[in-house]
């Protein structure tokens, strides 16, 4: 059984905690619609000011949409194409303070205004992105950067 964690310590401490939360969550389970629906719970009962956390899965060379929490989503991103599909295509975390700046947002919460997407490799492949959205601008620090990137590839290990 899962209860609710109170994070204490700064941001690195409370990351680190976060993704041990994770690997224990996690242990043992090797259905990847089952751990990434867990870890997009847990993220969601750890983020403040944040309306979508959720994943996005490579087939057929384009994302799609897999577990998330939030409202309704894009179905279909294709590769190169608003944050997802960008951080996809530069294989590297894109965090953006205002998403209303990002030449090819795609809008799918219109209360988003900062964005950031983490990209899922595992063995050089790209098998998604974790994709996080606040209503706030600014919401996302390098400090959020750096845990959700430690968070990522402690996740990476399940899938």
């Amino acid at each position: 059984m899962f209860t609710k964690t109170e994070y204490k310590g700064n941001l690195e401490e409370q990351y680190d905690m976060l993704s041990k939360q994770l690997s224990a969550l996690l242990e043992g389970e090797d259905d990847i619609v089952a751990n990434l629906s867990n870890a997009s719970a847990l993220l969601n009962q750890f983020l403040t000011d944040i309306n979508w956390v959720g994943f996005y899965l490579m087939k057929n060379d384009e994302l799609v949409l897999g577990p998330f929490q939030g409202l309704p989503a894009c179905v279909r991103i294709p590769v190169g194409r608003g944050v997802c599909g960008t951080a996809v295509q530069k294989r590297e975390t894109i965090v953006v303070e205002d998403v209303h700046q990002f030449p090819g947002h795609i809008a799918c919460d219109a209360r988003s205004n900062s964005e950031i997407v983490i990209p899922l490799i595992k063995n050089d492949e790209i098998i998604g992105v974790l994709d996080i959205d606040s209503p706030l601008k600014n919401r996302f620090t390098n400090d959020d950067k750096l845990g959700l990137e430690k968070f990522v590839q402690t996740l990476i290990q399940y899938l």
